[in-house]
C-alpha cells in the first residue's frame, strides 16, 4: 500500500476519500504493533514481561485473528463469528493460545500472516459496494442486543482494537528490553 496526498494504492486499486482515510489509520496502528516486535528472537516475542498473560508474538496473533474474523463479518455476516455465548471450556483454552506464541510457531511466520491478514482487509477496503452496509452483532454479552453495525463501523472498530494493542505491545517490548516504539 502506498499513500500520496488523498490517495491510497493498494495492490490492484487506486482509493481516494474516506476508504483511503480508513487505510491510511488501519495501516499507521498495524505499523505501531509490527514495529514493537523489531529485532527480536522467537523466544524474546514469546516472553511474558508483564504480569499480564500477553506476549508480542501473541498479541500479533491475537490482532490478525481479530482481524480476519471482522473482515469476514463484513461480507458474511454474524455466521463469520463463533455464538460467544455458547462457548465451552474448550473453546476458551483455545481461544487463549491465541495470546501466545506456541512452540513450533515463530515471529516470522506470525507476522507475515498477519501481513496477509492486512492485504485481504485492504482488498475488502477498496472493494465494498457499500460502507454503510449493516450486518447484525453476532451473540456475545459484550455486545448489546439486536445491534447492527455497518462497514464503516467495523472497520473503525478494527483500528481501535489495533491501537489498544499496539499500546499493550509497545509496554510489553519496553519492559523487555527498554526499546519504546515512540520517545
Amino acid at each position: 500500500m502506498t499513500t500520496t496526498g488523498n490517495t491510497t494504492t493498494t495492490a490492484t486499486t487506486a482509493v481516494t476519500g474516506e476508504r483511503a482515510d480508513l487505510l491510511v489509520a488501519l495501516e499507521k496502528q498495524r505499523h505501531f504493533l509490527r514495529f514493537t516486535t523489531r529485532d527480536l528472537t522467537d523466544e524474546q516475542a514469546a516472553q511474558r514481561s508483564s504480569a499480564s498473560e500477553l506476549c508480542l508474538g501473541g498479541l500479533i496473533k491475537h490482532v490478525a485473528s481479530v482481524e480476519r474474523l471482522w473482515a469476514a463479518f463484513i461480507v458474511q455476516g454474524p455466521s463469520a463469528m463463533p455464538d460467544f455465548t455458547a462457548m465451552t471450556e474448550a473453546d476458551f483454552a483455545r481461544r487463549a493460545d491465541e495470546f501466545r506464541l506456541l512452540p513450533g510457531e515463530t515471529l516470522a511466520g506470525v507476522l507475515a500472516e498477519y501481513a496477509e491478514v492486512a492485504r485481504r482487509t485492504d482488498e475488502l477496503v477498496a472493494s465494498l459496494a457499500d460502507l454503510d452496509a449493516a450486518q447484525p452483532l453476532p451473540k456475545a454479552p459484550w455486545f448489546e442486543a439486536d445491534a447492527e453495525w455497518s462497514a464503516r463501523r467495523v472497520l473503525l472498530h478494527i483500528v481501535a482494537e489495533t491501537a489498544q494493542h499496539a499500546g499493550h505491545a509497545d509496554i510489553i517490548r519496553e519492559s523487555l528490553d527498554g526499546a519504546k516504539s515512540m520517545g
